[in-house]
Order: C-alpha cells, then sequence, then structure tokens
C-alpha cells in the first residue's frame, strides 16, 4: 500500500512539473533575448546603439511644405520673391495722373510670377508676412517726391526725395507687411513728379513666411 501512494505521489509531483516547464522555457527565452527586442510595439522606440536610422513620420501634416523629424521643408511652390528695375528715362504711356502708379520696364527675379509687369503690380499668393524694398531716382528734378508702398490703395511705407542741389536722388525704404491672398502691392508717386526719368529705380520683395 505505501508503494502505491508513493507511485501515486511521484505521478503527481510529474505532472506538475510538466505544467509549468513551459512557463520556465518562456522566461529563459525573455531572459534570454536582447534588451532592445523586449516589450516593443508599433509606437515604441527602436534603440539600435551605433546606427543610423530614417524615421517617417506616420501621421504626416496636410500642409504642403511638410514636416519631418521638426524640420519645416517648404516645397517649391511656397518660394515668392521678385526684383524689377528700371532701365529707361522716358515715361510710359500707360502711367496717368489718376493711378500714378511707378511703372518698372525690367524684371531681375520673378519667383512664382507673382509680379506683372505690365502692371507694376505683386499679386499675393497666399496669407504671409511679406517684406519690400524700394529705390526710386528722381533725375534733373527740384521738385519734392512722395514715394508710397501701397496695399490695396492704401499707402504702408513711404519715403521722401528733396534736394535741390543735386542731379539725382532717391526715395528709399522698407518695410514688412501681413497680406492675404490676393492682396495687391505697388509702388505710387503721392507728391511731385518724375518728368526726367526714374532710370535705375527698383523694387523687390519676397515672402518672408506664410501665415
Amino acid at each position: 500500500l505505501s508503494h502505491s501512494l508513493s507511485f501515486s505521489q511521484g505521478r503527481v509531483e510529474l505532472g506538475r512539473l510538466l505544467s509549468v516547464a513551459p512557463l520556465l522555457l518562456l522566461l529563459l527565452l525573455l531572459l534570454g533575448a536582447p534588451p532592445g527586442s523586449r516589450g516593443q510595439n508599433d509606437t515604441e522606440p527602436i534603440v539600435l546603439e551605433g546606427k543610423c536610422l530614417v524615421v517617417c513620420d506616420s501621421t504626416p501634416s496636410s500642409e504642403p511644405s511638410g514636416n519631418a523629424l521638426g524640420m519645416s521643408v517648404r516645397s517649391g511652390t511656397g518660394r515668392v520673391a521678385f526684383s524689377a528695375t528700371r532701365q529707361t528715362n522716358h515715361e510710359p504711356t500707360d502711367m496717368s495722373n489718376r493711378t500714378m502708379i511707378i511703372y518698372f520696364d525690367h524684371i531681375l527675379v520673378n519667383v512664382g510670377n507673382h509680379f506683372e509687369q505690365d502692371s507694376s503690380v505683386f499679386l499675393a499668393p497666399r496669407r504671409g508676412v511679406y517684406s519690400f524694398n524700394f529705390h526710386v531716382v528722381k533725375a534733373y528734378n527740384r521738385q519734392t517726391i512722395q514715394v508710397s508702398l501701397m496695399l490695396n490703395g492704401w499707402p504702408m511705407v513711404s519715403a521722401f526725395a528733396g534736394d535741390q542741389d543735386v542731379t539725382r536722388e532717391a526715395a528709399t525704404n522698407a518695410g514688412l507687411v501681413i497680406m492675404e491672398r490676393g492682396d495687391k502691392a505697388y509702388l505710387k508717386l503721392e507728391k511731385g513728379n518724375l518728368m526726367g526719368g526714374w532710370k535705375y529705380s527698383t523694387f523687390s520683395g519676397f515672402l518672408v513666411f506664410p501665415l
């Protein structure tokens, strides 16, 4: 009887050992695995010493400029810049006393094609902060001139030139303005005249950053 009990107890102990064997095997596998492979899922970072990884954003921004690893990369279509100059002295026939817009006959830079040479008006392609500067030369003219940077018909920045003892003088200024899409910027002669011409005058602008 005692022999039968011992045999039965041995079978019970063997059964218990076999039942925990898979757990022990799994524990050994986990302990022997590399530290970087335990507890990882799709949202946890991958840690590899001495390796360079290219990380892609799984939730890309809807902005056309894009964003990766905190660095803003602006697309080519977002670049806006222009620079125009006056290469002749004579006044164009389409410049009337009604508008007094200062016209430019040569384009140096027109990235995005948002500056219209015929009208000498810049048309904003999107909302943003824009930088403008101008240098309007009056020649053989003793009258004081006032030149203003206009935004949709309103003066934003003005400059004056009125020295009577020089043959050439320039009204120069610059500034930053916020423009909405479709806004127009141009130069206007608000005082005096440019009957002696305005050769060597320049008008430039560019998008600093969108809003």
